[in-house]
C-alpha cells in the first residue's frame, strides 16, 4: 500500500500513465478481428484445453500459429473472462504497454531522481512504434513488458544481494522466450553485465549466482519446447513454420538466425514465392509490404483475411470470408468500394514492394547499413531522441574516473548493453517489421532520462564545456526530428516540421542565453529552462504516437506515422467492417450438419477465422501460413473424413489470408476428386462474387 501511495503522491506519473493509457487505448473497441491470424488462435484455444496448451490456430489442432503461446495464452484468458473481441485481446497488450512506461519511471528514479524518471516515463509513452504495437494483438508490447519486469528484479536482487530476485529475473526473460523466442536474449548481455559490475560480492559467488541464474534461464526457456517436441506429431499440431514440425527448428531457425540472415524459408522441402528465400511472404498472418500496385487493381489495396482496412471499407479479397461482405461476395479486384489510393503493384511488379527492393525494403525497412535506423523507413518509429541520447551518453561517462565508477554508470551501461545490441540487429537485419523496433524504447527512454540528469547536472554547475552540451543536444535533436517529419509536409501540413525546429531552437537559445546570464536568481528559471528542452522534444514522438489513432492503423504490421493505416503495405485502417461471415454459408452447413464435430475445412485462417471467431464454430483450417506447413497429408484427411468428424470442404482459390491460398495441390486434388460439389445457389445466396470458392460435400464408406 505504501508503495501504491507513493505512486500516487506524482501527480505527474499520474498524468504520464493516464496518457499512455489514452494512446495505447483508445478507440480500440473499433477493431474487430485485429491480426486475423492471432485473434483466430484465440477463439480456437478457448475451444479445448489441448488447443490452449499448443496455440493450435484452429478447432481442430491441426497447425499452431508461428510464436511460442504465453502470450496467446494471456490473450485467451482475456477473451474467457471478456468475451472473444478485438478489444479483449489487445487489452493485455495495452495494460502491459501502460506498465511499461511504469516500470521505466522506477527504474530511472533512484539513480537519477524524479525529474529524470518523469521525463524517461514520458518519452517511453510517447515512442510511436510502443502506441501503435500496443493497440494491437501482436507480441511485442507484452515482449518488453516481460523484460523490463525482469530488469526491475535485476536492479533489486543485484542491490539488496537476494538471490531469489535474481532468478525470478532470469525466468523472466524464460517466459518472453516463450512469448517470442530468440528475440527476448536480446537483453542477456546487459543483464550479465550490469550483475557482474554491480554486485558487491567476490568472483566465487558472482559465478555460481549467474550460473544458478542461468540454469533457470534456459530450463524455463525450453520447457514448452522440450515437452511439446517429446509428444509424437500425431498427437498433437504441426508445428506452424517450423519446417520439420520441431518447437526447437522454429525457435533457432525461421524466429532466430533466418530473421538476421533474411532467409526465410524453414529448412524444409516446403517451397514459396520464388525469390524469396523459400518462405513464405512473410510470418505473423503478414504480406510484405507492397506499395506498388497490381495490374487490373486499379490502385487499390486488397484487404488480408479481413484484418486491417481503412474505416467503412466492406470488401474482402475474392472468397476470403474473412474481409468479405456478409453475403460471402468478397470485393473483387478492381472494386471501387475500398480504399483508394496505394496499391499492392502500381502499374504491375515494377511497382515493387514499397518501392521494389530499393530503400524501403521488402517490409519498409530500409536499406541495411549503420545508418538504417536513420533513415525514413524507420526513423519515425522509436529514433527520434537518439542523438539527445548521443550527448547524454557523452555527459554521463564524461566524468568517469577508476574512482568514482559509481551505480548510475553502471545503470547507464545496462540501458547500453540493451541499446546497442538492437540497434546492431535492427541495422544489418533481412527479415523484421517495424513494429519490432518496440526493442529499443526502453533503453532509449531511460538514457533519454537519465541523459537529461547528467546534462542539467553540468548545465547549473557551468562545468566548463560540458555546460555547454544540453543546449546543443536539443539543437540537434530538434534537426533530427525536422528532418524525419519534412517529408510528410504534403500529408500534414507543414506547420509541424517548420514548428519543431522553430521550438528546438528557441528553446537551445534560451538555454544558452540562462547559461550566459550570471547570478544566483536564475535557478529555477534555469531549471525551468532545461525540463522545457528536453520537453520540446517530444513534441514530434507525441503527435506519431497519436497517429494510429487520427490516421488509422494496419493492425497485422502495425507501425506509427501520417501514413500508419497503410503500414507494412497490405491491409489498412484497424477499424474494419465486422461482416466476415456468409449468413447463407453458415445456414446451410448447420442445417445439413448431421453429427459432424467440425463445421467445415477450410484452405486457410482468413476464410476459417471468423466463423471460429464471430460464431464460435469449431473449423478445420488445412494449410498453416507458412508454404512448408503440412499439417495434412491425403491420407490422414482421409481418416479425418472417415471419423466422421467433417465432411464439407471450401475451397478457395488465391486465398491471401491464410499460407498457400490454394493449398497444397495434392489436398486440393484429392478435395475435388472425392467430393461432390454443392451448387452455388444453395449456399452462397443471390451475390456469388468472382471467387466465393466451391463447397464440396465428402462422404467416404
Amino acid at each position: 500500500m505504501s508503495f501504491i501511495k507513493k505512486l500516487g503522491s506524482d501527480a505527474v506519473l499520474l498524468i504520464i500513465l493516464l496518457l499512455a493509457a489514452f494512446l495505447y487505448g483508445y478507440g480500440i473497441w473499433n477493431d474487430h478481428y485485429v491480426n486475423t491470424y492471432y485473434t483466430t488462435a484465440v477463439g480456437s484455444m478457448m475451444q479445448s484445453f489441448h488447443n490452449f496448451f499448443f496455440a493450435s490456430l484452429d478447432s481442430a489442432g491441426s497447425v499452431t500459429v508461428d510464436k511460442p503461446p504465453v502470450t496467446f495464452w494471456i490473450q485467451t484468458l482475456s477473451a474467457m473472462i471478456f468475451g472473444l473481441h478485438g478489444w479483449s485481446v489487445i487489452l493485455p497488450q495495452a495494460l502491459g504497454g501502460v506498465g511499461s512506461v511504469l516500470i521505466v519511471y522506477l527504474l530511472v528514479k533512484p539513480g537519477f531522481g524524479r525529474t529524470a524518471a518523469r521525463l524517461a516515463a514520458l518519452a517511453m509513452a510517447s515512442t510511436p512504434v510502443a502506441a501503435a504495437v500496443s493497440r494491437t494483438n501482436n507480441i511485442d508490447a507484452m515482449l518488453v513488458f516481460t523484460l523490463l519486469l525482469a530488469a526491475w528484479f535485476l536492479f533489486k536482487g543485484t542491490k539488496q544481494h537476494t538471490i531469489g530476485s535474481l532468478l525470478i529475473a532470469f525466468g523472466l526473460i524464460g517466459v518472453a522466450f516463450n512469448e517470442k523466442m530468440l528475440q527476448a536474449y536480446m537483453v542477456v548481455p546487459a543483464f550479465y553485465l550490469f550483475y557482474i559490475l554491480a554486485a558487491k560480492v567476490n568472483w566465487k559467488k558472482k559465478t555460481g549466482v549467474l550460473a544458478a541464474c542461468t540454469a533457470v534461464l534456459l530450463v524455463i526457456s525450453l520447457s514448452w519446447a522440450v515437452i511439446v517436441d517429446s509428444i509424437p506429431a500425431s498427437k498433437r499440431p504441426y508445428m506452424g513454420s517450423s519446417g520439420t514440425n520441431s518447437v526447437l527448428n522454429l525457435a533457432f531457425g525461421y524466429n532466430g538466425v533466418s530473421r538476421l540472415t533474411g532467409d526465410r524459408s524453414t529448412g524444409s522441402s516446403g517451397g514459396g514465392m520464388p525469390g524469396f528465400g523459400g518462405g513464405n511472404f512473410g510470418n505473423e498472418g503478414q504480406m510484405p509490404g507492397m506499395n506498388g500496385g497490381m495490374p487490373g487493381m486499379n490502385g487499390e489495396r486488397p484487404v488480408m483475411g479481413g484484418t486491417g482496412r481503412p474505416a467503412g471499407d466492406n470488401g474482402g479479397m475474392p472468397g476470403q470470408g474473412a474481409g468479405g461482405r456478409a453475403d460471402g461476395e468478397g470485393r473483387q479486384f478492381g472494386d471501387t468500394d475500398g480504399a483508394q489510393g496505394r496499391g499492392i503493384m502500381d502499374g504491375g511488379m515494377n511497382g515493387g514492394m514499397n518501392g521494389g527492393m530499393n530503400g524501403g525494403g521488402m517490409f519498409n525497412t530500409g536499406t541495411a547499413g549503420p545508418l538504417r535506423l536513420f533513415q525514413p523507413a524507420l526513423s519515425g518509429q522509436a529514433s527520434w531522441l537518439l542523438p539527445f541520447v548521443l550527448f547524454g551518453v557523452i555527459g554521463i561517462f564524461a566524468g568517469l574516473r577508476r574512482k568514482n565508477f559509481t551505480m548510475k554508470h553502471k545503470e547507464a551501461l545496462f540501458w547500453l548493453a540493451w541499446l546497442v545490441p538492437a540497434m546492431g540487429f535492427f541495422s544489418i537485419a533481412g527479415f523484421f517489421h517495424q513494429y519490432y523496433l518496440i526493442m529499443m524504447a526502453p533503453p532509449v527512454a531511460a538514457l533519454a532520462g537519465a541523459g537529461w540528469s547528467q546534462l542539467w547536472n553540468y548545465y547549473k554547475e557551468r562545468s566548463s564545456w560540458l555546460s555547454w552540451l544540453l543546449p546543443v543536444a536539443v539543437l540537434v535533436a530538434a534537426a533530427f526530428q525536422w528532418y524525419i517529419i519534412h517529408p510528410y509536409d504534403d500529408t500534414i501540413g507543414s506547420g509541424w516540421s517548420a514548428g519543431v525546429l522553430a521550438a528546438g531552437i528557441a528553446a537551445a537559445l534560451l538555454l544558452i542565453i540562462v547559461r550566459i546570464i550570471k547570478g544566483q536568481e536564475k535557478r529555477v528559471f534555469a531549471h525551468a529552462a532545461a525540463v522545457m528542452g528536453l520537453l520540446v522534444l517530444m513534441i514530434g514522438p507525441l503527435y506519431w504516437a497519436f497517429t494510429p489513432i487520427t490516421y488509422g492503423l494496419n493492425s497485422m504490421t502495425p507501425a506509427a506515422g501520417p501514413d500508419s493505416s497503410e503500414s507494412g503495405g497490405f491491409g489498412g485502417g484497424s477499424r474494419n467492417n465486422p461482416t466476415g461471415v456468409n449468413e447463407n454459408l453458415l445456414a446451410y452447413l448447420k442445417e445439413h450438419n448431421t453429427g459432424e464435430q467440425y463445421l467445415f475445412a477450410a484452405m486457410d485462417y482468413g476464410t476459417a477465422g471468423p466463423y471460429i471467431i464471430d460464431e464460435g464454430e469449431q473449423v478445420v483450417i488445412l494449410n498453416g501460413f507458412n508454404n512448408s506447413d503440412v499439417p495434412y497429408t491425403t491420407d490422414t484427411l482421409k481418416a479425418l473424413v472417415e471419423s466422421g468428424k467433417v465432411k464439407y470442404f471450401l475451397v478457395t482459390s488465391g486465398g491471401m489470408g491464410g499460407g498457400r491460398g490454394g493449398g497444397n495441390s495434392e489436398i486440393t486434388s484429392w478435395i475435388t476428386g472425392n467430393g461432390t460439389a454443392v451448387p452455388s445457389a444453395d449456399w452462397q445466396g443471390a451475390k456469388t462474387g468472382v471467387n466465393g470458392g466451391t463447397l464440396y460435400e465428402i462422404t467416404l464408406n
